[in-house]
């Protein structure tokens, strides 16, 4: 399909919109404005056009465990952004996104280890900084907008091949309306000598949030990538659907990380996808906190000899749902890949596991080993499990296990007779039950994360909050 794309004449004429008044609904003309507004080449635009269609053909889809999902995505705006210049220094930031990053710890987090950040406020990068270590490299990590603009062969080549427009309705409705989101190549033997990060952030009312992420670890290369996402917005409903591509060319690693801390009034429908090339290792670890979630990342094990792990936090508190899991697909052989699921429900929260294992006929000697764990804080909560395992080889091995559980009251008894109390024993044993995936982080969201997982148990009522501990304490100095 040609695509014809306006001219600035026509845009100030009224075909195209401004950057910070895209009205609600998605049209071609929407997607049209966003590709002008990044002054985008026809290629990409015809991407978009492309994706659109089918995004258009396709149903909503009906699986996944969200009984109340009914988002009418005409009710969005699709594109929230003023089209800012990015910034370089955090002195240049406006004062009013930089008070919120600072609330996220981004500047100090850069100060103490990052290589390189990459920040986004709604459907625009506002800060972006590469450090001259990663330069000398050749290390290339920047957001997709620059990258389609400086690297086009680059992203051309890979775009849309681990995660086709085809794949869904929303991998089509994030190839027509994507903005911002992460880009990096590292090149053959080089391996990135601290942690990529990039912080994604929803502030606007009733819009949607379209971040692509597509990563290209060379032979031999090694690429660490850290995200952070959190939302603000009280008042009715965000939605967010994300792409990511992980490319892990022959003998290559990636160890990509997720905490995602949204509202419970976000919806977020993700897909995320690596391709292992052969001798080639990808690792997902994932953590969810706030939203209605349904993702399941994934791993296709082409290669001869390539490896997957997948490593699964998830916390479903009061009128939410987490549908998360795992997607592996073994095609190679001598492939191995492991799952590790953990699901904490609390408040009435509803967790589910939902993962697919698939060996294909040439998979020989192929090994999986899935382990999913639900802890239910009290008895109102869910915790459910659906494995779908499909081995059409003679020749692999798949080994599966799941518990769900409650806290052990014996357990619980012996940390008080050791001289904790009901709260501090209740937060060491499910800090306990998560230390699986949790070890996996780096030491900064390490740390973060116990932070964090004492307030979900506060907020879940599992355990009492500061205010209330203290007038407990004093109750009983009295």
């Amino acid at each position: 399909m040609a695509t014809e794309v306006l001219t600035p004449e026509q845009s100030q004429a009224g075909e195209f919109y401004a950057p910070d008044a895209f009205p609600t609904g998605l049209s071609r003309r929407v997607v049209e404005s966003i590709s002008h507004i990044k002054n985008e080449p026809g290629w990409v635009t015809e991407f978009r056009l492309q994706a659109l269609e089918i995004f258009e053909s396709k149903p909503m889809p009906e699986w996944g465990f969200l009984p109340g999902f009914d988002i009418d995505l005409e009710q969005y705006v699709h594109y929230v952004g003023a089209n800012k210049q990015k910034k370089k220094s955090w002195d240049e930031v406006d004062p009013e996104v930089l008070r919120s990053f600072e609330r996220l710890g981004i500047p100090e987090h850069e100060r103490r280890y990052l290589a390189g950040l990459e920040a986004m406020n709604d459907s625009e990068t506002v800060y972006a900084n590469v450090t001259k270590e990663l330069e000398e490299l050749d290390i290339i990590f920047c957001d997709i907008d620059t990258a389609i603009r400086e690297y086009p062969e680059i992203v051309r080549k890979y775009i849309g091949t681990v995660v086709t427009s085809n794949d869904n309705k929303f991998a089509a409705l994030n190839s027509a309306v994507f903005s911002g989101g992460s880009f990096a190549y590292v090149p053959k033997g080089v391996k990135t000598p601290m942690p990529l990060q990039a912080y994604f952030k929803v502030t606007a009312q009733s819009s949607g949030q379209y971040e692509r992420t597509l990563l290209i670890a060379d032979e031999g290369a090694e690429i660490v990538y850290s995200e952070g996402c959190s939302s603000v917005q009280d008042s009715g409903t965000n939605f967010h659907t994300a792409v990511v591509e992980l490319v892990a060319m022959d003998n290559a690693r990636i160890h990509y990380t997720t905490i995602q801390n949204w509202k419970k009034n976000m919806y977020n429908w993700t897909v995320k996808r690596g391709l292992a090339e052969r001798g080639a290792h990808i690792t997902w670890t994932d953590v969810n906190i706030g939203a209605q979630t349904v993702k399941y990342p994934g791993v296709v094990l082409k290669g001869d000899n390539s490896t997957g792990d997948i490593l699964s936090l998830a916390f479903a508190g009061n009128g939410q749902v987490q549908d998360t899991g795992a997607r592996i697909i073994h095609a190679g052989k001598n492939t191995r890949s492991n799952i590790l699921a953990k699901g904490i429900s609390l408040d009435g929260g509803i967790n589910s596991y939902r993962g697919l294992v698939k060996f294909e006929k040439g998979a020989e000697n192929a090994y999986s080993h899935i382990k999913c764990d639900g802890l239910m804080m009290d008895d109102r909560s869910e915790s459910h499990a659906y494995p779908y395992n499909d081995v059409s080889g003679e020749q692999g091995t798949l080994n599966y296990e799941a518990t769900v559980s409650r806290i052990d009251e014996d357990m619980l008894f012996y940390l008080q007779t050791r001289g904790l109390n009901e709260d501090e024993a209740k937060l060491l044993i499910v800090n306990g039950f998560c230390e699986g995936v949790v070890r996996d982080l780096n030491i900064e969201y390490s740390v973060e994360m116990t932070r964090l997982i004492r307030m979900i148990l506060e907020d879940g009522n599992a355990i009492a909050g500061p205010e209330e501990a203290s007038q407990t304490q004093d109750a009983v100095q009295s």
